[in-house]
C-alpha cells in the first residue's frame, strides 16, 4: 500500500477482510468483531497512516457529543466579536458547562445563516446554542435542520425546539435607574448603538425608574472612530449630566477612558455606569458599577435545555434568567445641595 493514498478497501485486501468490517471497526462499531480482528485492523490503520474523515465517523453515529456554539460577526465589532467582553465571557461559561457535561463545543463566527447549516450537519451535532442573530435567521434555520437548538437574547416568534434564554433587561435596567435615584442624580444621559430589542428593554426600566423626564438619550455609531467623533462633538452637552448610563460595558469603560483622556474625572466629574458584569468592569479605573447577567447560570441552563430538547422533555420555549446590581466605583453620591429637579436636555 502507498501511504497517503490508502482506502478502506486496501486495508480489508490486506487483511482478508470485508469492507464492512473494516469500516465498522473505524467507526467503532465492534460489538460483533472479534477482539483479534479489531486489534489486526487497528495496527494496520496505524501503521499505514490512514486518517478516516472524522465528519463521517460523526454521520455514522447516532450520537456525535458535540454542541456548536455559533456567535453573529456583527459589523459593530469590527471584525473582534471573540474579544467583546459579553461574548467572551459567554463562550469561556459554555466550553465548561459543555466540557462538564460530557461534549465536545465547536465554535463558530458568521453572519450568514446558511453557514450554520452546513457547520450543524457537516459535525452532525447534537445541538447549538446562537448568539446575536435575529428573528429571520432563527426561522430560516428551524425551516433548514431539525437538530435543537437555543439562542441567547432572541426576539423571535416562540417556536418549538428552539428555547430562548433572556435575561430580566427591563429589571436590570429598573435596578440602575433606583439606584442613581438613590445616589441624588437627576440629569442622567443613556447611551446606546440602537433603541430597539433588549437595549430598549433596558433603557425602559431604567426610564420607569428615574422618571421619563430625568432621561436623555444618546444613539452612538457602531464604528468606533464615529463614537470618538460623535462624544468630542458631544462633550459639552454630555457634561451637563451628572450620570451616563451606558446599555452595555464596552460602551462605558470607552466612555470612561474618553472622558479621563479629556482630563474629566469619573465619578467626581461625571458618574458612569454600564450593563452585563463583563471582565471588563474590574480593569477599569474606577471600577465599574453594572448590572451583572450570570455567564455560568446562563451556560448551564444552556446546556441542560439542550439535553431535555433532544429528549424530547423540555417544555419551555423562552427561560428568563435574573440580573443584580453591582456597585464599585464609577458613581458618585451627591451631596443633598446638589439634588435639583433637572430638565430635559435634547442632545
Amino acid at each position: 500500500m502507498e501511504k497517503g493514498r490508502i482506502r478502506i478497501a486496501d486495508i480489508a485486501e490486506e487483511l482478508g477482510l470485508s469492507t464492512a468490517t473494516v469500516s465498522n471497526v473505524i467507526h467503532g462499531k465492534t460489538g460483533k468483531i472479534s477482539d483479534e480482528t479489531v486489534k489486526r485492523v487497528q495496527e494496520l490503520i496505524e501503521k499505514s497512516g490512514y486518517i478516516p474523515s472524522m465528519a463521517g465517523i460523526l454521520l455514522a453515529q447516532n450520537n456525535s457529543k458535540i454542541i456548536g456554539v455559533v456567535v453573529n460577526d456583527h459589523e459593530k465589532y469590527e471584525g473582534h466579536v471573540l474579544e467583546d467582553g459579553f461574548i467572551s465571557a459567554s463562550v469561556n461559561a459554555l466550553s465548561r458547562e459543555i466540557d462538564g457535561a460530557g461534549y465536545f463545543m465547536m465554535i463558530k463566527v458568521t453572519t450568514k445563516w446558511d453557514e450554520i447549516v452546513r457547520f450543524a450537519s457537516m459535525w452532525n451535532m447534537d445541538g447549538l446554542v446562537m448568539i446575536g442573530f435575529c428573528e429571520q435567521d432563527y426561522q430560516k434555520l428551524r425551516e433548514s435542520m431539525h437538530i435543537p437548538f437555543v439562542v441567547y437574547d432572541g426576539y423571535f416568534q416562540e417556536t418549538q425546539k428552539i428555547c430562548n434564554l433572556v435575561i430580566d433587561n427591563y429589571n436590570g435596567g429598573y435596578q440602575m435607574g433606583e439606584y442613581l435615584k438613590r445616589m441624588g442624580h437627576k440629569k442622567v444621559l443613556c447611551i446606546s448603538d440602537n433603541c430597539i430589542c433588549m437595549d430598549l428593554e433596558r433603557m425602559e426600566g431604567f426610564r420607569a425608574a428615574l422618571g421619563r423626564e430625568q432621561v436623555d438619550f444618546l444613539e452612538v455609531p457602531f464604528e468606533r472612530k464615529e463614537r470618538m467623533k460623535l462624544y468630542q462633538q458631544r462633550e459639552e452637552e454630555i457634561l451637563k449630566h451628572t450620570a451616563v448610563f451606558a446599555v452595555s460595558d464596552f460602551y462605558a469603560v470607552e466612555l470612561i477612558r474618553y472622558l479621563q483622556e479629556k482630563d474629566v474625572r469619573v465619578p467626581e466629574d461625571l458618574s458612569v455606569a454600564g450593563f452585563d458584569d463583563s471582565p471588563l468592569c474590574n480593569y477599569c479605573n474606577p471600577a465599574l458599577t453594572t448590572v451583572r447577567q450570570d455567564a455560568a447560570v446562563r451556560a448551564r441552563t444552556a446546556v441542560s435545555v439542550l439535553k431535555n430538547l433532544k429528549m424530547g422533555t423540555e417544555e419551555r420555549i423562552v427561560v428568563k434568567l435574573p440580573t443584580f446590581l453591582v456597585e464599585r466605583k464609577s458613581v458618585k453620591k451627591l451631596p443633598r445641595e446638589d439634588w435639583d429637579d433637572g430638565k430635559e436636555t435634547n442632545i
